[in-house]
């Protein structure tokens, strides 16, 4: 395979956001009467969104008011604010890949400013100058659009493109449209990875092996 692009997750592959939106979910969630634990909050957001974690979560308990998830949203911002650390190797991998003439775009479930507040103070978010694609544009992952789309802007086949992803539904949307997919998995999280067709790596140095880079 000659590599040619190389798509990217946001949360828990570029930046380490999970921790903090993790709590913020159990805490608020508990708040509201469904008493959740961080590795809970964790497991619940396989589902993908935040809006599929609130009918998941209304649905076993929860009395969420209406406006549950723009009010999340103000304070995941204000937390994100703060800045976040970035993911231990990946500005070397990013490095790497655009040495090797590969393009980078991202592919995030969030919503382009949730992306857009997790990779500013970094310098990540100029980085990309602009190929960054979400849930706002694009049906979110599992589903595989965001993946498809970044290949036809890019000019670029399948079999030419690389994803890095940390969750199940990122590698499920990468095995539907035919890509190659890394498996980002430091939580514990490398079983189900695997089963939805991914290469397991513990680290970004991992990565650009597995990448040739």
């Amino acid at each position: 395979m000659i590599l040619r692009l190389v798509i990217f997750d946001c949360d828990g592959v570029l930046v380490d956001t999970e921790p903090m939106v993790n709590a913020l979910i159990a805490e608020t969630l508990t708040a509201h009467g469904l008493p959740t634990t961080t590795d809970a909050a964790v497991r619940m957001f396989d589902v993908g969104t935040i809006h599929g974690l609130a009918d998941m979560a209304r649905h076993r308990g929860a009395k969420l008011p209406p406006d549950w998830v723009d009010a999340i949203y103000v304070q995941m911002f204000a937390r994100l604010d703060r800045g976040v650390e970035v993911i231990a190797g990946v500005v070397e991998l990013i490095g790497r890949v655009e040495a090797a003439g590969c393009a980078i775009v991202v592919a995030s479930n969030g919503p382009t400013e949730k992306v857009r507040r997790s990779l500013v103070p970094s310098g990540l978010w100029d980085r990309f100058q602009g190929p960054i694609y979400s849930r706002q544009d694009h049906a979110p992952k599992p589903a595989p659009d965001m993946v498809l789309y970044a290949m036809a802007v890019a000019g670029v086949r399948a079999d030419q493109t690389a994803m890095i992803d940390d969750s199940a539904t990122g590698c499920r949307a990468a095995r539907a449209a035919g890509v190659r997919c890394l498996g980002y998995a430091t939580e514990g999280q490398g079983a189900a990875l695997a089963h939805e067709g991914a290469e397991v790596i513990g680290s970004m140095a991992q990565a650009a092996g597995k990448l040739g880079l």
